[in-house]
């Protein structure tokens, strides 16, 4: 698993017409140039040290993706735990501790002025599977696998940097077969949130385990107040994403596609007979578009996609199970076209990725909408890869040295 900028408040004064001098001269006020409108992005690189314990990352700044060297050998800032993920939202970057049931930081960063993360604030919360994104919070979910029938829900909010809002999901009740809802994601759609969820027994032996592998499901929720509206259902694949893998996206059109990894299990073995694609929930509305389905198992040879990052007009970056009985196995990198429905695999990067930067941060993508930048790690090393997108070509760009690539997230 794995898994900002600083707000400049100006307060400019009304300028003074000086008339008073001999010469009837007007001295104009002077240009004042916002910093928030010309200062440049940056990337925010997590590498995870190699053969050091009690530390998850090492956080590193740069502007350009494409080529040079960065390292983590002192430099970066430290971020302690096993495992952390990351996002940004309204300006600042977040970087949530994964506790493994103990409670978990939420540390809050800032740009400086020269680029450098600047430490905000730094409060504990409970440890999260699901993290987003939504309206002016990070919405926070915790999920019991087993035990506690009620998930717990949490509203970060963004600009304070604390918890305002807080309740609880009965999961058990949600799934209303036996089973326990478990959210893969969560996403906004509009004014709602979508929590696509898989259906688990939540108990020894099988606790991952299914007694229906081939349905899914969407809760939908009002937000902010996170109250039930309904359940969106569909027969036609598994389960929509998994386990801190986001299996939604929305399209500049408002849209929703959902992708399955038709990876459900019993006993330890998959038990699906559904494929892996994509489906559709249309704008406004709360039900899968029955005339909308992209068979992405078929197109790719046989394949299974476990991840995805939405790319802009229609375009997704899949990661794709090298063995499709394996979904914590290695991936291969695919270019694909939801519109279309086309697949096109990406040349230029390794056909077995056995570790990568996450897919949940989708905001890589150039800022002329080219390229998308995703971290490899292999035994030689790791780079980050510049992709072009309308070809499904990459090459190696910025080297990271010093421990292996977690994610990577542009900061405005």
């Amino acid at each position: 698993m794995k898994k900002s900028y600083l707000q400049w408040f100006f307060v400019l004064g009304t300028g003074l017409f000086l008339g008073a001098c001999s010469d009837d001269k007007t001295i104009d006020p002077p240009i004042i140039t916002d910093p928030v409108a010309t200062a440049p992005s940056r990337y925010v690189v997590a590498s995870a040290p190699v053969g050091s314990s009690g530390i998850a990352d090492y956080l590193l700044t740069t502007s350009d993706l494409s080529q040079g060297t960065i390292s983590t050998v002192g430099k970066g800032i430290e971020q302690d735990g096993s495992y952390r993920y990351y996002l940004t939202h309204k300006g600042k970057f977040f970087s949530l501790l994964y506790g493994q049931g103990n409670p978990g930081a939420v540390t809050t960063y800032t740009l400086s002025e020269t680029g450098e993360l600047v430490k905000s604030s730094d409060f504990q919360s409970e440890t999260v599977q699901v993290f987003a994104p939504a309206g002016d919070d990070i919405l926070t979910i915790k999920v019991p696998r087993s035990g506690n029938e009620s998930a717990s829900w949490f509203r970060i909010n963004a600009d304070q940097s604390k918890i305002v809002g807080e309740g609880q999901i009965n999961i058990v009740r949600l799934a209303g077969n036996g089973e326990r809802a478990h959210f893969t994601w969560a996403t906004q759609v509009g004014d709602k949130i979508f929590a696509p969820y898989m259906s688990i027994k939540g108990a020894a032996p099988d606790v991952f385990g299914t007694a229906y592998p081939d349905s899914s499901w969407i809760a939908v929720f009002s937000y902010p107040e996170m109250q039930l509206e309904k359940v969106i259902k569909d027969n036609r694949t598994s389960f929509i994403g998994s386990y801190f893998n986001n299996g939604l996206l929305v399209d500049e059109n408002g849209d929703t596609y959902a992708f399955s990894p038709a990876v459900a299990t019993s006993s330890g073995k998959q038990s699906g007979t559904k494929p892996s694609a994509f489906v559709r929930i249309k704008k406004g509305t709360t039900e899968f578009d029955q005339s909308y389905y992209f068979n992405v198992q078929e197109k790719s040879g046989g394949k299974k996609v476990i991840g995805q990052t939405y790319l802009g007009k229609g375009k997704s970056l899949l990661y794709m199970l090298t063995d499709p009985a394996d979904q914590y196995g290695p991936t291969r990198l695919a270019i694909s076209d939801i519109y279309n429905q086309t697949f096109t695999w990406v040349t230029g990067t390794p056909e077995s990725i056995a570790s990568r930067s996450a897919s949940y941060n989708n905001n890589t993508v150039s800022a002329d909408g080219k390229t998308i930048f995703v971290g490899i790690n292999t035994d030689a090393g790791s780079w980050v890869y510049a992709i072009d997108i309308a070809t499904a070509t990459a090459r190696q760009g910025l080297k990271v040295e010093g421990g292996a690539i977690t994610a990577i997230v542009k900061v405005k």
